[in-house]
């Protein structure tokens, strides 16, 4: 038997056995595929952590002080973005804007605080705005020095802030210059226009990259932890460090953050759904199989 035939019958039984894999593959659900890779996922990793020697029940017994740090980053979170979301908006307009005060002081707004790293900015509303109350005005001092949770949403909020300006302008431009024309048309304001016409349809686009912006946030919020307050990371650090078990309240954290995230992912993939309304038309994979359904 020649070379060639005998690579043409390996060719032939690796073709068989695919299309016997793709027969027995295309009965069972893509869901229940999915839940199969997350359950050998979940049992790999289950087994390396127990292989790891973890300390169970130290987990169990510092969970509960641990977790109690959940809550304050998801207010120090949720605070900066509530300042993060005006902040842009007027950056975006102001970059818009034909008038060059307005340009310029949203371009030096994002180049700045895109241009820092964050945790300087945490520190420096922190630390070093308190040095000039001894020679501002009294009444300037409760605006400089701050209590280190509302110094952590400020910087958040500012930097944040930053970066949405781009993501809302963006947005804002993405509505057709048509609309904007046909609104003028009807004897509408700007302010009007954009309340009106340009927003409503520029939160479609906005949504995405806005609602990535929290996610990243709600893991930056870590670096206010440097600074001293009591949030997830701190906790877990602090506790780590005291009883040498740093592996145990780091894989705490982790797994917090995690569930923090996965469980805002899933509300901002229901609201993106919401405002995609009307834009995202459903693809029917057998269009001859959807006639037939109609026509019945």
């Amino acid at each position: 038997m020649s070379t060639d035939t005998r690579g043409g019958g390996f060719a032939r039984s690796f073709n068989r056995a695919r299309d016997r894999y793709e027969v027995l593959s295309n009965r069972v659900s893509y869901r229940a595929k999915l839940v199969a890779v997350w359950v050998v996922i979940a049992t790999l990793l289950s087994a390396t952590l127990i292989a790891l020697g973890l300390d169970i029940p130290f987990m169990r017994d510092w969970a509960p002080y641990i977790l109690k740090g959940a809550f304050l980053t998801m207010f120090i979170s949720a605070g900066g973005i509530v300042l993060a979301i005006p902040l842009a908006l007027l950056g975006a307009l102001g970059r818009l804007s034909k008038n060059p005060i307005a340009y310029g002081i949203a371009g030096f707004y994002t180049s700045f605080f895109r241009g820092t790293p964050l945790i300087v900015q945490i520190f420096f509303i922190y630390t070093a705005l308190p040095q000039l109350a001894g020679v501002a005005p009294v009444w300037m001092e409760p605006f400089l020095i701050l209590d280190i949770n509302l110094a952590g949403i400020i910087a958040l909020g500012i930097n944040y802030g930053a970066y949405m300006t781009e993501i809302f302008r963006a947005g804002i431009q993405s509505v057709g210059h048509g609309q904007i024309e046909a609104a003028h048309a009807l004897a509408m304001t700007p302010t009007q226009t954009m309340r009106r016409v340009v927003l409503p349809q520029a939160v479609r686009v906005i949504i995405p990259p806005s609602g990535n912006e929290f996610i990243a946030m709600l893991k930056d919020s870590a670096l206010v932890g440097v600074a001293g307050t009591q949030e997830l990371f701190y906790r877990a650090t602090r506790v780590g460090r005291f009883n040498f078990r740093t592996l145990e309240t780091l894989l705490m954290a982790a797994a917090v953050y995690w569930l923090l995230t996965s469980i805002f992912s899933f509300f901002q993939k229901r609201l993106e759904e919401k405002y995609s309304r009307g834009y995202v038309r459903d693809v029917v994979a057998d269009p001859l199989a959807h006639r037939e359904q109609h026509t019945g």
